[in-house]
């Protein structure tokens, strides 16, 4: 029985993304980002950006042009979203229509900012789903929304339950700037956005909404874009204290050290391997190893450690390589002991 199936057995499992969203706005921009995409491979995605990227005047002509790079061969590996207007502004419509009218079939998912509650969230998908359709476009595109107001965060939950939602990311610098200087600007910021409580509190409850509902939490921007060692620092405090899994990146120097940051230890990987190799051996019942006892629940853990560590392109050992395999053959795993 192949570790997904046998762990889950039939239940949703945790969605997992790349650990780096890059947003790029500008031409020159985009271009640059879907060529180190083409270099490093799809550990990051990338996200064009309409809402601040497009010039004002020109939101229609910037809406083409990413359709226009989504569909072209540069998106080699099909991990290209876009941001779009929020659902109030009067480009919105305009941005579905150029975006998911020409490249529904290309765009990996579309954000969604702005939103003020779980009804503007629904409106939404609405929309991009009515025009999705008009494309002929028959999977839905999954959405991210960006929660930065206080009614956002105060339905994370509801918004992390729709189905098609599959990633809430903290907009930290419109969250601070809502409550008009009652909480100051170094919250936005190392180390004030980690002390702060107002926006600790945030963080954790956008954290706590996506893992309840198997969704994926991705963390807020770095504003600092030259020195790289603030950007790990940050990326490494928002996955091993906040739970997140995800984080942005808004210059292209940040993109590695936030890969590198989320991507697993080549020791865990090796230990998680051997976990549940044994595991295996014991027909996924409990087992000992070093001392310390592990069953499924742990196995679950350590599925989630090399699927993660494949997805940022880590080099496995075989044994990883092996519980990974999409198919189990009666030599890529060790047979397992029958129930008696």
């Amino acid at each position: 029985m192949h570790p997904s199936d046998a762990l889950f057995q039939g239940k949703r499992q945790p969605l997992l993304l790349p650990a780096c969203d890059h947003y790029a706005g500008s031409s020159k921009l985009m271009r640059r980002s879907m060529a180190l995409q083409q270099e490093l491979g799809p550990v990051f995605d990338i996200t064009f950006d309409c809402e601040d990227g497009a010039a004002t005047g020109c939101e229609l002509e910037h809406a083409r042009l990413v359709a226009e790079l989504i569909n072209s061969d540069g998106n080699r590996h099909g991990r290209i979203g876009a941001r779009v207007h929020d659902v109030r502004s009067p480009h919105f419509s305009a941005d579905l229509e150029a975006i998911v009218g020409a490249a529904a079939a290309r765009l990996a998912y579309l954000v969604i900012p702005k939103a003020d509650s779980v009804a503007d969230v629904v409106a939404a998908i609405a929309a991009i789903n009515a025009q999705a359709q008009a494309a002929g476009q028959r999977a839905a595109i999954p959405v991210h929304v960006l929660i930065e107001t206080h009614g956002a965060l105060h339905d994370a939950w509801e918004i992390a339950a729709l189905p098609q939602v599959e990633c809430l990311s903290f907009g930290i610098m419109d969250f601070v700037s809502a409550h008009y200087g009652a909480v100051p600007a170094a919250a936005m910021r190392t180390p004030g956005q980690f002390t702060h409580p107002l926006v600790v509190r945030a963080k954790l409850a956008i954290a706590a909404a996506c893992h309840a509902h198997g969704k994926v939490p991705s963390h807020n921007v770095t504003t600092d874009i030259r020195d790289t060692a603030v950007v790990a620092n940050d990326a490494t405090r928002a996955g091993g204290e906040f739970g997140y899994t995800r984080m942005w990146s808004i210059h292209p120097d940040q993109i590695k050290p936030i890969v590198k940051a989320f991507t697993p230890r080549l020791s865990e990987v090796s230990e998680a391997a051997a976990i549940l190799n044994e595991a295996v051996l014991a027909s996924w019942g409990p087992i000992a190893q070093h001392g310390r006892v592990h069953d499924r629940a742990s196995y679950r853990y350590y599925w989630t450690v090399l699927q993660r560590a494949r997805l940022a392109g880590l080099a496995l050992p075989d044994s990883a390589n092996a519980l990974l395999a999409p198919a189990v053959s009666p030599t890529s795993l060790p047979e397992a002991n029958s129930c008696t």
